[in-house]
């Protein structure tokens, strides 16, 4: 856990050890993605540095002795622009694009701009904090989550493998989208399954001065599985319990429920460039491998004594039939939750993911589910919408008594994130900056960016002047309006 003191803690294994790649070697999403190798750890110069605030020192001493910097940038001002630089331009764009003329996106961050942190001085002890919180009985490292992000190998080949292990070996609960490019029980095998051996350091160079600060090869230990299920909800119940089903059996111990996407938003972006992935087979690895879509596929195209269409011959066929049910334009009803929570489970929470009004939080809390996510997809759907972040305090005051409040839309910093937290939020979800990284250097920059953010979020509590996130509360922010 976040709390543990032994400078061991598999958090601090956060250098790399493979020689970076070139630009133009990884711009290519079509190249076969490198395999996931074992990571090389600096020594913990000092026991009073937090495992996640320890990636800060290695960054620094990984230059200074190797001369080696970071494949990504750690500016997030930087980010989008080198990730442009590096990956193929309609990935980029779609992933960057918001709704209509990406008012809400803009917004989203104005609204961080507005909230500034009031750090306490002489508050004791804070050099080594506890990141960790308690989600729906579980206790998880850091209050940080990976947003479901769909289409991931349209960004990078390796896709969300690469994403789903940096997130392991982070800690970080990573979110399964239902519109991902690889199946999930693909995840699983390739993410959680492996064994992971140690591998000797690289010896220093004779008479290097670095020598007694040379890695030090030691077993990394088993991922923590900590895999969450993202639902586009199908009109089909049969498909719905079909792939509930297949995420119990994956483990998933969340299920996401997204309600703010019945239909695809005017997205001007994918327009200007042609590119709508789901209507080719990107991003359909979900339903394409579920026994009853393909049913219901076969049966519904099937004419006469002709042999059933397989959805292989029929990419084109078959990707409109799954976009038909899971983003059909017709939004469920607040009822139609309780199939939900049969299919479900009864003991298994459920949260429900776009929640931008208190009228709607205070329905979650009356149809029983266990959480929300206070989210407008990240500016991808309404244009014009509230920023998510300007709604959190009213809807944490209104339920967070009763009902689990997570945080989507917006977060690029370590201090974005305190300012959710400390707005009452429990948990953050991230997207577009890992995505970025990953584009840009698939596992590599994706565990780069998080393990970042991570440390960001770490150093800016000490500096803010709190231990824990139970620490962080109204008292530290200062509301400011710049017009």
């Amino acid at each position: 856990m976040a709390s543990s003191p032994a400078p061991s803690d598999h958090h601090t294994q956060l250098l790399p050890s493979t020689p970076r790649t070139t630009r133009s070697s990884r711009s290519n999403k079509h190249e076969a993605p490198p395999p996931y190798q074992q990571r090389e750890v600096l020594p913990d110069i000092s026991s009073q540095r937090a495992p996640y605030g320890q990636y800060q020192l290695n960054l620094y001493t990984e230059s200074l002795l190797t001369g080696q910097k970071p494949v990504v940038t750690c500016d997030p001002n930087k980010l989008e622009e080198q990730a442009k630089a590096v990956m193929e331009h309609k990935g980029f764009e779609y992933v960057l694009g918001g709704a209509g003329e990406q008012s809400t996106v803009t917004a989203n961050r104005k609204a961080f701009s507005q909230w500034r942190l009031v750090p306490r001085m002489l508050k004791g002890h804070v050099g080594r904090r506890d990141m960790s919180v308690k989600l729906f009985g579980r206790t998880y490292d850091s209050p940080i989550l990976m947003a479901p992000i769909g289409v991931q190998k349209a960004y990078h080949a390796s896709g969300e493998n690469a994403t789903a292990s940096a997130c392991a070996d982070l800690g970080v609960p990573f979110i399964y989208s239902t519109a991902s490019s690889t199946t999930l029980e693909e995840i699983v095998s390739e993410v959680f399954a492996p064994p992971r051996p140690s591998t000797p350091p690289t010896p220093a160079p004779p008479q290097s001065p670095a020598s007694a600060a040379q890695p030090i090869p030691i077993p990394l230990p088993p991922r923590e599985k900590h895999l969450w299920f993202q639902l586009y909800w199908p009109l089909d119940d049969d498909i719905t319990a079909s792939l509930l089903s297949r995420a119990r059996v994956a483990g998933c111990e969340v299920l996401v429920v997204t309600l703010d996407t019945p239909s695809l938003s005017w997205r001007p972006l994918d327009l200007d460039n042609g590119f709508l992935p789901f209507a080719v087979g990107e991003g359909n690895a979900l339903g394409f491998s579920d026994p009853v879509v393909q049913k219901r596929f076969a049966d519904r195209f099937t004419f006469g004594g002709d042999e059933p269409p397989t959805i292989e011959d029929n990419t084109v066929a078959a990707s409109r039939f799954w976009a038909g049910e899971v983003f059909s334009g017709y939004a469920h009803k607040w009822e139609d939750l309780g199939t939900l929570r049969r299919l479900w489970g009864e003991e298994r929470p459920i949260v429900l993911k776009g929640i931008l009004s208190v009228e709607d939080a205070k329905m979650a809390v009356e149809y029983g589910v266990n959480g929300i996510i206070v989210s407008n997809h990240g500016g991808r759907q309404l244009d014009g919408a509230v920023p998510a972040l300007e709604v959190l305090p009213e809807i944490v005051d209104s339920v967070g008594e009763k009902i689990t409040v997570m945080f989507d839309s917006g977060i690029r910093t370590g201090a974005d994130v305190l300012k959710a937290l400390a707005l009452g939020a429990k948990a953050v979800l991230v997207g577009r900056p890992v995505i970025y990284g990953l584009g840009i250097a698939g596992y590599e920059g994706a565990r780069h960016v998080l393990a970042g953010l991570l440390a960001d979020v770490d150093q800016s509590m000490g500096l803010v002047g709190v231990r824990d996130v139970a620490g962080l509360n109204r008292s530290l922010l200062r509301r400011i309006n710049y017009g």
